[in-house]
């Protein structure tokens, strides 16, 4: 397990933003990360846990939605 000094030292996972912020009326997801509107506003708050958990399910979404695997949805 991991001690707590080591998880208060750990860096915080970077933001997926793209900086196409444009939502999908369609999906309710951003053009240019994959995440919702929620997503979005709680990652300044989020966890490590939380953020690696929505940043570990964008790839499927992307596919999902047959948008490229990098790089803004059309």
């Amino acid at each position: 397990t991991t001690s707590p000094s080591r998880r208060m030292s750990e860096a915080p996972v970077a933001s997926p933003c793209i900086n196409v912020c444009r939502m999908d009326a369609r999906s309710g997801l951003c053009l240019g990360c994959a995440r919702s509107l929620d997503e979005i506003a709680g990652w300044a708050q989020a966890s490590n846990a939380q953020r690696r958990a929505i940043a570990q399910q964008l790839p499927l979404r992307r596919a999902q939605l047959g948008w490229p695997e990098k790089g803004a949805a059309a």
